[in-house]
């Protein structure tokens, strides 16, 4: 099969590679009808090479039709259309009875102390191989994938993968009043463009930051009040909106992007071009992250409100400003998103024909699986306007 392989910094190819086959009774096999380029995936085109290997198939937000299952998968068949959700979880440890899906402790790739196995996402999360390729192996397959229906663009459904479950659980970890209340979302990527979205449908005020000018017209599409990041004192504008006080709640949907950030682009570039034996070391202890968004988003939270991180940050080591977090009374939420506790939330919207969340208003580029390449490009760049880039095998 054909699949989009990872060879070094900025060095994607696609490729024939072996078609996965069933090693487990719980594995599935799902033929790929469209996957997406994901904002964590340019942290593996960037940043995160020191823990991938050369030819590691990359990807994980993934739509298809069921091939072949195991014999003790249930759930689904050959035929059915799944979503697969990015965090490979078993549905019943202790963990998963939490509903914490992301730290699954089936998967938990314990050799490196991290959570749950991820697709597509170096040996950090178990060197999973990934879903932009023709084929996809799907492990836990007797709980992960969900079904949807078999008519409907892949578009409406592909989201539910992670774009729609990680921002829901930005919003629901903002901690916001059921109704009104105030929140700044930083970045209007696919998460933070869907962030605003969600936090909008449930009654919210929502102000957007971002300094690409087709991302703040996405969310101004959307009824989202915008600010360019690229004008001074984002943190005070916001006050000045809200009585000086700051929203009740900030979502950070930026992480550990270096762009504009000339002091955390250096370091990225350089542990990029490090031998991965000093590289790895160096990502797990030094603070090469930006965090400027963070620390804009201290600035911009009222006091007593809350942060809710959704932005993947990578290094071990980045100083934050403890006193000020402590004295405005600043709550922290972050993690990698638990898609399948979501589901039950989102999956009406995406159903909807209304289309509440915009979800045929987000992907930007749709193509082909053997122009991967170009789509990293662009994505990472931010040129020609790409918001969100769709493959189709």
């Amino acid at each position: 099969m054909k699949a989009l392989t990872w060879h070094g910094r900025r060095d994607v190819r696609v490729e024939e590679v072996s078609d996965p086959a069933i090693k487990e009774p719980t594995d599935a096999i799902v033929k790929v009808t469209t996957s997406a380029i994901c904002g964590s995936d340019l942290h593996l085109y960037e940043v995160l090479g020191p823990f991938l290997h050369e030819g590691d198939i990359l990807g994980h937000e993934v739509i298809g039709v069921v091939e072949e299952v195991g014999s003790d998968v249930g759930q689904i068949k050959p035929g059915d259309r799944v979503v697969v959700p990015f965090n490979i979880a078993c549905g019943h440890c202790f963990m998963c009875q939490k509903e914490l899906y992301a730290q699954c402790e089936t998967t938990q790739v314990k050799e490196h102390g991290t959570g749950a196995a991820l697709f597509g996402y170096t040996e950090l999360y178990g060197s999973v191989p990934g879903g932009q390729a023709e084929y996809l192996r799907v492990p836990q397959a007797q709980f992960g994938p969900v079904s949807v229906p078999a008519e409907g663009p892949d578009e409406r459904f592909v989201y539910l993968s992670d774009v729609l479950p990680t921002a829901w659980q930005a919003v629901e970890y903002a901690d916001l009043p059921p109704e009104g209340g105030s929140v700044t979302v930083f970045g209007l990527g696919p998460i933070g463009q869907m962030s605003t979205r969600i936090a909008r449908h449930r009654g919210h005020r929502v102000i957007g930051v971002d300094g690409v000018d087709e991302r703040l017209e996405m969310a101004r599409r959307h009824g989202i009040e915008v600010l360019d990041a690229r004008e001074s004192g984002v943190a005070e504008r916001i006050k000045d909106l809200t009585g000086g006080r700051g929203t009740d709640s900030v979502i950070d949907a930026v992480g550990m992007e270096a762009h504009g950030s000339p002091v955390a682009k250096l370091g990225h570039a350089v542990t990029g071009l490090l031998p991965d034996a000093l590289a790895a070391p160096l990502m797990r202890t030094a603070g090469v992250d930006r965090l400027a968004a963070l620390l804009e988003s201290i600035d911009a939270v009222r006091r007593g409100g809350t942060i809710s991180v959704v932005g993947v940050y990578g290094g071990m080591a980045d100083p934050l400003p403890m006193l000020r977090i402590f004295d405005k009374g600043i709550t922290l939420r972050m993690g990698q998103a638990h898609v399948r506790r979501w589901i039950p939330h989102l999956m009406p919207l995406v159903l909807d024909e209304a289309d509440p969340l915009g979800v045929m208003d987000l992907a930007t580029h749709k193509l082909p699986l053997e122009e991967a390449p170009h789509g990293y490009e662009i994505f990472q760049k931010k040129r020609d306007g790409a918001i969100k880039v769709l493959l189709t095998p």
